[in-house]
């Protein structure tokens, strides 16, 4: 029985390893096939000529801070995959008691939306890994998180940080308050549901999770976080006139996703 239980394990090893090879094999294939189309680089070069990008050092470090806190809080520590939070995000959707997550890096957000690629198939996932590797061997960790957000929705039709600074409060990204950059950090993960024209109580709810994490990391204390939440944060402008498509609506495959150019 010992040995029956030996070789059911070792061939259950053999299956795994052979799947996980098949995985990232069938990922490189298709992330070549990607970049054979739009190279990274020149996506990431789109992006940086575009005159509202800003860079690194022109965004308020509370805007960083949150927007790590919240999205891939080991984002410093780990390289283009955070391999802990993709077991957990694997474990919690079969396990009731783990709450629900997802397992995507900063990096791989970057990656997802430079190439607009949002239909979460095995194969794209593969793809997205293996191209978040090379993103982050071409750049440093502070011009991706610049990168992302450049390009990551904020709601009410604000693409980028440059678009919701002044559309939502009519200030450059460096002048955001605590308050203000608090509670956009929490917009990108459903911006219909959290964008502050009509949804700005959900956006609210938002912020104190956004501030928790901070708090949970280490960044602020708790006393800061009570401070922070009570900032005033709503709208004051709601400018329409900053209201733009993605820098990747138009262009490149007009106005269609890549995921309909390649499939």
């Amino acid at each position: 029985m010992k040995k029956f239980f030996k070789r059911l394990f070792l061939l259950l090893m053999i299956v795994i390893i052979a799947a996980v090879v098949w995985f990232f094999k069938d990922g490189i294939d298709k992330a070549n096939e990607f970049e054979g189309r739009q190279p990274l680089s020149a996506l990431v070069d789109t992006v940086r000529s575009n005159p509202q990008y800003v860079s690194y050092d022109q965004v308020s470090p509370t805007l960083y801070q949150a927007t790590i806190a919240i999205e891939d809080a080991r984002y410093y520590q780990h390289g283009a995959v955070d391999i802990k939070a993709l077991i957990r995000a694997a474990a919690s959707q079969v396990i009731p008691s783990i709450p629900k997550s997802g397992g995507s890096t900063i990096a791989m957000q970057v990656v997802k939306n430079l190439y607009r690629q949002y239909d979460g198939t095995a194969v794209w996932k593969a793809a997205e890994i293996v191209l978040a590797h090379r993103l982050c061997e071409m750049y440093t960790k502070d011009e991706i998180l610049a990168l992302y957000v450049n390009i990551i929705n904020y709601g009410d039709g604000y693409h980028g940080i440059d678009a919701a600074s002044h559309g939502y409060y009519g200030v450059e990204p460096s002048q955001l308050t605590q308050g203000q950059a608090t509670i956009l950090a929490g917009i990108p993960q459903s911006p219909g549901y959290f964008q502050l024209s009509d949804h700005y109580d959900n956006a609210r709810a938002k912020q104190k999770l956004v501030l928790d994490a901070m708090v949970r990391n280490k960044m602020i204390d708790q006393a800061q976080a009570d401070a922070i939440y009570q900032e005033p944060n709503a709208p004051t402008v709601l400018d329409a006139s900053w209201r733009t498509a993605s820098v990747f609506d138009h262009g490149f495959y007009g106005g269609m996703r890549l995921v309909d150019v390649l499939f």
